[in-house]
């Protein structure tokens, strides 16, 4: 068996990102700091802003809406998780919500997760020179910013951008859980 057919199926993803920031946002680009306004509201006189600071976040829209000249309302992106606080169920204990159930690589659910069979997430692994631990994308958590934030903070916050083949194997499978259908647990019969 050669060496590439044991490792994770995304381990040439990360030998395809590419480096240079280029001009505009594009498909699967990484960004570090991406703020969302998660809630705003009004009381008194006063305006109260709520912000989440991803430290990662990763662009799902797809290149051709980049693309088009027309007005673009919102970007969709969605935030990248540590792989081990995904695994301690931990990665979103700064937003004081419960802990969610653990994840063992050594069990068929993490086996699952680091080889993209989980629906769910997406695992990416980096190559060193990307200084970016392995990461999960949960595609449950998603949001949008606007084209023009992420114009803005380009220059400082892109990181890398996962090239093409690989960003649309990403944008199949968030469009894929997307439009699961959920299906109701069947109803409980009385034994005869």
């Amino acid at each position: 068996m050669s060496p590439q057919a044991s490792e994770p199926k995304d381990l040439a993803l990360v030998r395809n990102l590419e480096r240079t920031p280029g001009t505009g946002t594009r498909q699967g680009d990484i960004y570090s700091d991406v703020e969302h306004v998660y809630s705003v509201r009004q009381a008194e006189g006063y305006v109260e802003i709520k912000k989440i600071l991803f430290p990662l976040a990763i662009v799902l829209s797809q290149q051709c809406d980049l693309d088009n000249s027309e007005f673009l309302v919102s970007v969709l992106v969605a935030p990248l998780y540590n792989l081990q606080h995904v695994l301690a169920g931990v990665q979103l204990e700064d937003l004081k919500l419960p802990k969610a159930q653990p994840i063992s690589l050594d069990k068929t659910p993490g086996k699952y997760l680091v080889s993209n069979q989980r629906p769910r997430y997406h695992y990416l692994m980096f190559p060193k020179e990307v200084h970016v631990v392995p990461s999960v994308i949960d595609f449950r958590h998603f949001f949008t910013v606007s084209r023009e934030y992420l114009d803005d903070i380009r220059p400082t916050k892109f990181v890398c951008q996962v090239s093409t083949l690989y960003r649309e194997d990403i944008s199949q499978r968030f469009a894929a859980f997307l439009s699961r259908i959920g299906l109701p647990d069947p109803p409980k019969t009385k034994a005869l």
